[in-house]
């Protein structure tokens, strides 16, 4: 089981009155409300206002209209959850209908996506499973199924509610694509296919350019920018690692904050005609596994074998080794809008240390705030 629990600290009325409405809070930033002051010391008997049990899952709460809102999986039930911001109590609990459960990572769950909300609307995502949108009672309002998706780790990309569209991200290592849906009914508005993006973990961020509002997807080795309103590539930042987990956190100067470090990189992989030239044995086009030099793509071959034929042909292959060429762990910060390449043009600076894996950045005072998997909280000055 995992605990639920909400804190309250001192006088806290404009803590209650601040929605926390999807990931990563209020337009994604992570950012607390300003006029809360937070204890000089932190006493769990003093300060914890309630404390529940709910069952497990990776997904974070969100707090609208007085709600809280979370997602578990419990046994084989996948549950959206509404609790009490006030006292805790459990307000409903929704099982996701399913006729099977896809394969997640062994320290992952198929409860993973946050919860979206508008306030009307409470939209959760469970993977393959689907898009599941109930009413602020729990009441359904409408399910849009999804997958099967083609990624052994599953899915985490947590929807966001945009006006009144629903955006969904959906990067695995085939199909991968971002999916603009109608809030209302859950009907498809535009679905824009992201070929060149294998599994990925990102949530986007939604910022305001010249260009307009742009969704902005961080994946396999290009930060990318789309249209909202008809889900056009409008600019592209190269330099990304392969395996993105990590959501760009939009700061108050308007500027996008990034990083992103997994998957590894392999700059000087031999081009496709060089490997089937030397090594391919069978003589057939395409390389089998048994075939490959030892590198990242021979270690990975599965993710990029997009038709399951047990073989890479040239596109196949030539798609991986741009993906590892281009690949590399990296922060940097960038002016949103443009149009086409602005990796020259549009990043202001680039830090390739000290970049973390996982956790996605924090903008605070000056500095952009970033935690390594195994405990280390490093910061970097926003500025330079």
């Amino acid at each position: 089981m995992r605990i639920a629990c909400l804190l309250l600290f001192g006088t806290p009325i404009s803590l209650l009155a601040a929605d926390w409405p999807q990931f990563r809070g209020p337009d994604g930033r992570a950012e607390a409300v300003e006029d809360v002051r937070l204890p000089d010391e932190l006493d769990l008997e003093q300060h914890r206002r309630w404390k529940v049990a709910v069952p497990k899952g990776h997904s974070s709460p969100v707090v609208v209209g007085g709600r809280v809102f979370l997602t578990a999986f419990d046994g084989e039930r996948l549950e959206t959850i509404a609790l009490s911001a006030e006292t805790g109590e459990t307000l409903w609990r929704k099982t996701a209908p399913h006729e099977r459960l896809e394969r997640v990572h062994r320290v992952g769950s198929r409860a993973t996506p946050t919860v979206a909300s508008d306030g009307s609307n409470v939209v959760a995502m469970f993977g393959s499973v689907g898009l599941f949108c109930y009413d602020t009672a729990g009441e359904l309002r409408w399910h849009v199924p999804m997958g099967p998706f083609d990624n052994s780790f599953g899915a985490a990309s947590s929807p966001l509610i945009v006006g009144n569209r629903i955006v969904l991200l959906q990067d695995h290592d085939t199909g991968s694509h971002l999916l603009c849906i109608d809030v209302a009914n859950g009907k498809p508005i535009w679905r824009t296919e992201r070929p060149e993006a294998k599994r990925g973990f990102s949530t986007p961020a939604v910022v305001q350019s010249e260009n307009g509002t742009e969704i902005v997807v961080a994946g396999s080795g290009r930060l990318t920018a789309y249209d909202l309103e008809n889900g056009q590539p409008m600019w592209f930042v190269r330099g990304l690692c392969r395996v993105v987990s990590n959501t760009p956190v939009l700061g108050r100067d308007g500027l996008l904050y990034v990083a992103s470090n997994g998957g590894g990189s392999a700059p000087n992989e031999p081009a496709f005609a060089e490997v089937v030239a030397d090594r391919d044995a069978n003589t057939n086009g395409k390389l089998e596994q048994k075939e490959l030099p030892g590198s990242p793509i021979k270690s990975f071959f599965g993710q990029f074998d997009a038709d399951k034929d047990g073989s890479l042909d040239e596109a196949e292959y030539e798609s991986v080794r741009t993906i590892f060429a281009e690949a590399k762990p990296s922060a940097f910060v960038v002016r949103p809008g443009g149009e086409g390449d602005v990796t020259e043009s549009r990043v202001a600076w680039t830090q390739p240390r000290a970049v973390p894996r996982n956790a996605s950045p924090v903008l605070a005072g000056g500095a952009l705030f970033v935690a390594r998997d195994g405990g280390i909280l490093i910061s970097v000055d926003a500025e330079n």
